[in-house]
């Protein structure tokens, strides 16, 4: 794989661009660091470029005003098939749709994801994880307060996610890190 990519490098830029007024839950820390360390993830096993571009780019069409359409026509297809793939939907109308609505709904659309589509969100999922057992030790339960739904709703949905994507990537040492996480993670419930 070489070393710099333009595509990678301008799909960095559209993110940190989308991103730039959004901090993590709970915290001050820039935003894009969330895509980074998942296109990090997805790099260190070896994805082509067009899943690391995905990545990158996996929440700009769910938390900001680029369309699926500017995706494809800079990035192509594929990697707009992807984001759409990963993508929640926020609202019905202009009606915000409940948090477990959202979730449901999601699972159901992973339930027939392609590998691609399951390791992206496989690792979008590892680093939220990660970085959730990271603010727990830091600053402990009042972490949960952040969230759209309790506690007990993350660990159903992240149980879920598990599930349906184990059926989606099988063995793979992604997987194995995310029930590592979740592991730990659920260690932490009361």
């Amino acid at each position: 794989m070489p070393t710099f990519s333009p595509l990678i490098d301008r799909a960095l830029v559209v993110s940190a661009t989308a991103h730039r007024n959004q901090v993590r839950k709970g915290s001050q820390v820039p935003y894009v660091i969330h895509p980074v360390h998942v296109a990090l993830l997805l790099i260190r096993h070896q994805f082509p470029d067009e899943v690391i571009i995905a990545a990158l780019l996996h929440d700009v069409v769910e938390d900001t005003s680029i369309t699926l359409a500017e995706l494809q026509a800079e990035f192509g297809e594929e990697v707009a098939r992807l984001v759409a793939a990963v993508s929640e939907q926020k609202t019905e109308g202009t009606e915000p749709l409940p948090w477990k609505v959202r979730k449901e709904a999601q699972l159901r659309k992973l339930g027939h994801a392609d590998r691609h589509i399951a390791a992206i969100k496989t690792a979008d999922a590892l680093h939220n994880l990660q970085a959730t057992l990271c603010d727990l030790k830091r600053r402990g339960p009042q972490v949960w307060t952040h969230f759209r739904a309790s506690q007990s709703e993350q660990l159903w949905y992240y149980r879920s996610l598990h599930e349906v994507l184990s059926q989606r990537l099988g063995d793979h040492p992604l997987l194995t890190e995310l029930s590592d996480a979740l592991a730990a993670l659920q260690e932490q419930a009361p």
